[in-house]
């Protein structure tokens, strides 16, 4: 993979040169001769399409595979997220802070938890006892207490609320020196000054965040697409004079031979050496053609290996004969032991046409109201569907709906693709061409789907939704680790096609421009 680099890199400190890697046993190699140079006093963005090898770039930098080429450095790397174990979850934060960064002092790392504006009691607390958003931010607080050291950091904010996208938005904007991995285009519009892009063949950087890169690109796309158009009519014209001068230039040559004196009595024999000169002129034009030809096809060549082709994804909603599809009023929910509800007095309707987004903390019940809307849809015995939440108030969902649903959870997937689509009823031929639309690589075809990164999963099950006629759609957190270009393809998709949708997603900007309303849930 070539490398090309943009902005200003004289003075980097980190330098990939020759970088080539690939996994045992798979087809295509991930790096291949990839160069480029980095400083080590940016805040750094790193954007790819789902399998470009975001998370492998980070491991290589940590020195955790073996590679060719070389990965300089004047400092020390160190990863987020931490590795932690189940037998981790029982002990203090604090202890396992020992255990990530030996080499600090605890007060280092509660001057970041202050920054971080946390209570350092979460320091002396079982880990497992945090929130999501509490176990990341007590990870960037130990990542960033030691100094001298440039910071890798994949995919912070998978799997947080707003409140804690926001607070680990707010810590990062202020920090510097770090390689962040992230889906999320207003996290990488706050805090970075500069993006690294591992595109379809080549890898650049560029100074910026991601909202600037991607106006370069547009601009950038725009003109390689009109360079390649232009290139391929003067190739057509310059094949068609070819072709006129070649078929000339072979009739001369006949005619020059010999003549029928009768069909032809203007001519006579010295009307040979003429004719053979003129032919001899015509077959030098055609060579020359035919070079030109070859440099519009050099020049042509390579232009649009970088451009991101969202094929136009497709939806096929029903039409359910009710205004009112979904109607909860005064509605709390809460499971069997529980001291408290999660919340109460909810109220709100998902009509026909509308897009509803849950919003609320981490915890305040989104997908246990999701898990309540599907119990009531589907008929079946509580214990069934949704074990020991219990309801009180109004949630009536209409008599015959047909429901399409995207689970947060991707650790069912296993076995192939070609077994899921026979479990779930899927035409393969039309599933497997979504998934490509969605750029997943025919080589994933034939893996295994425990093989998957967790963005392949997600597409995955995104696919099987959309390949599922539907009154309405509810998809749960759909865009964890989904990559960007996707993000944008599957927002157009919804704004084109309109379904009926109730949504729980952290993307602001996804949620910003695809929710027609947003519901507010917690106590």
């Amino acid at each position: 993979m070539p490398g090309k680099t943009g902005g200003d890199v004289i003075m980097a400190q980190i330098a990939v040169n020759d970088l080539t890697f690939f996994y045992e046993g798979g087809a295509d190699s991930v790096f291949e001769n990839a160069t480029f140079h980095i400083d080590t006093d940016w805040k750094l963005g790193l954007i790819g399409r789902n399998g470009k090898g975001k998370t492998t770039l980070l491991n290589l930098m940590m020195n955790r595979y073996e590679y060719r080429g070389t990965i300089s450095a004047s400092t020390r790397f160190d990863y987020f997220p931490y590795t932690v174990r189940e037998n981790d979850l029982l002990k203090c934060a604090e202890e396992l802070v020992g255990v990530w960064k030996p080499e600090v002092e605890i007060w280092q790392v509660l001057v970041q938890i202050n920054q971080m504006r946390m209570d350092p009691e979460c320091l002396y607390r079982p880990f497992g006892t945090l929130s999501y958003g509490e176990r990341t931010r007590v990870m960037l607080a130990a990542l960033f207490s030691a100094e001298n050291e440039f910071l890798l950091i994949d995919e912070p904010t998978n799997h947080l609320d707003t409140q804690a996208r926001e607070a680990v938005k707010r810590y990062l904007s202020a920090k510097k020196g770090f390689l962040l991995v992230s889906h999320d285009r207003d996290l990488l519009d706050a805090v970075c000054d500069h993006i690294l892009v591992l595109n379809r063949k080549t890898i650049e950087v560029q100074a910026g965040n991601f909202s600037t890169w991607w106006e370069n690109k547009e601009r950038s796309d725009a003109f390689a697409r009109s360079e390649n158009e232009r290139h391929i009519k003067e190739i057509g014209k310059l094949k068609a004079a070819a072709d006129r001068s070649g078929r000339w230039a072979a009739k001369s040559e006949n005619r020059k031979i010999g003549f029928d004196p009768v069909k032809e009595n203007d001519r006579s024999i010295s009307s040979r050496s003429y004719i053979g000169a003129k032919t001899k002129k015509m077959q030098a034009r055609v060579k020359s053609y035919e070079k030109r030809i070859d440099r519009e096809i050099e020049e042509k060549e390579g232009l649009l290996q970088d451009i991101e082709r969202n094929a136009d994804l497709k939806l096929n909603p029903l039409r359910f004969h009710k205004e009112i599809l979904v109607d909860v009023r005064d509605l709390s929910l809460r499971y069997e032991g529980a001291p408290a509800p999660m919340f109460e007095d909810l109220r709100f309707q998902i009509r026909r046409g509308e897009r509803v987004a849950l919003s609320g903390e981490n915890g305040s019940g989104k997908s246990s109201l999701i898990k309540a809307i599907l119990r009531a849809a589907s008929g079946k015995d509580a214990e069934i569907t949704a074990p020991g939440l219990i309801a009180e108030g109004m949630l009536d969902v209409a008599s015959g709906l047909t429901i399409s649903y995207i689970n947060q959870d991707t650790s069912f997937l296993s076995g192939y693709l070609e077994d899921y689509c026979e479990n779930q009823g899927l035409d393969k031929s039309i599933f497997l061409a979504i998934l490509r639309q969605l750029d997943l690589g025919k080589d994933q075809f034939a893996k295994r789907m425990e093989d998957f990164s967790e963005g392949q999963k997600k597409k995955v099950l995104i696919a099987a939704s959309l390949l599922t006629p539907a009154h309405l759609y509810i998809w749960d957190e759909p865009l964890n680790y989904i990559d960007v270009f996707s993000r944008m393809q599957i927002e157009k998709l919804i704004l084109d096609h309109k379904p009926t949708m109730l949504l729980v997603e952290h993307d602001v900007r996804f949620r910003e421009r695809t929710a027609t309303q947003t519901v507010k849930i917690g106590l």
